[in-house]
């Protein structure tokens, strides 16, 4: 056979040897491909596990990053003098103490790490408590900037009207639901938080400290609210001499309690048997003062203005 200068040899050689670089990039190739089509395929017969369902409304949306912001602007903004405490490790703390975590079985030593980073101490005298007067004390406390509710405190600030909860078969936040106190359960993150910063808010207080109470309601004390269930049984009698209430009345609203109430009494006993001096002011005029500031024509605010 006549040799036309071609050989079999030869000619597979620019097919089948290939180089070191592209037979790597082949191969590569074929494991992008195959991750490609496997994992579509498992994660349809193993789908992601579905969060539980409560009664409660879900995490807030972006809760991190405006639990991390909050943290900044408090540090770094409102009280500068903070400025040296992590924000990055604060927030962290927070995430752990719930993440990966049956949301019913929470316990104020998930949160003890986030109370060490935050600790901030005020001064004697400058503590504000308060029930069912949530508006009307924070609007106190923001003109009077040297008093300090719990939610003006950096561990309150970050977490004021937000909502979380996590699960303990995934490692994400559950923004669809979260435990309800009421219906579900009580030893929720949200709620085991609340009563682990107000028992440390209480502990610290010292000297004369305030409460605002809603003499407008029918319940202006109540013993299962988080003040009096949980801070004035843990205000240390030898630090808080005096308890000062101020019960305040809606503008226009009825006065269902004043300070000679027997609901107001009753914490009266409380404070007596705990050797803590109780006073009490009927519409104490500062905060009056303030709620007239929106009413000013009423005719309960002409002494006041």
């Amino acid at each position: 056979m006549p040799n036309d200068g071609f050989s079999p040899e030869e000619g597979e050689k620019p097919c089948c040897n290939l180089s070191k670089k592209a037979k790597v990039g082949l191969g590569i190739f074929i494991c992008v491909l195959v991750v490609a089509t496997v994992i579509p395929v498992v994660l349809k017969w193993y789908p992601a596990p579905k969060h539980k369902e409560w009664n409660g409304p879900g995490t807030t949306p972006h809760f991190p990053e405006i639990v991390l912001g909050r943290c900044y602007t408090y540090t770094q903004v409102l009280r500068p003098e903070l400025r040296h405490m992590d924000c990055q490790e604060i927030a962290k703390a927070f995430m752990r103490a719930f993440l990966s975590k049956d949301p019913c079985s929470s316990a104020e030593q998930d949160y003890q790490q986030l109370l060490r980073l935050t600790n901030q101490t005020i001064p004697c005298g400058t503590s504000v408590f308060w029930s069912k007067s949530n508006e009307l004390a924070h609007q106190y406390t923001k003109v009077q900037w040297a008093m300090f509710t719990l939610e003006d405190m950096l561990v309150g600030y970050m977490a004021d009207n937000l909502d979380w909860c996590g699960d303990h078969s995934s490692s994400d936040m559950n923004y669809e639901s979260c435990p309800h106190w009421r219906k579900d359960c009580t030893t929720n993150p949200k709620s085991v938080f609340w009563d682990a910063v107000s028992r440390r808010f209480a502990e610290n207080a010292c000297g004369v400290v305030q409460v605002v109470l809603n003499g407008s309601i029918s319940n202006t004390f109540d013993r299962n609210s988080t003040f009096g269930r949980v801070e004035i049984h843990n205000l240390y009698p030898g630090k808080v001499p005096t308890l000062q209430a101020w019960v305040m009345h809606d503008v226009g609203g009825v006065h269902r309690h004043s300070c000679s109430s027997p609901d107001i009494n009753d914490l009266k006993l409380i404070l007596r048997n705990r050797n803590i001096r109780f006073t009490c002011q009927d519409d104490y005029r500062p905060i009056k003062f303030l709620q007239c500031v929106t009413n000013s024509e009423h005719s309960s605010c002409n002494s006041v203005m």
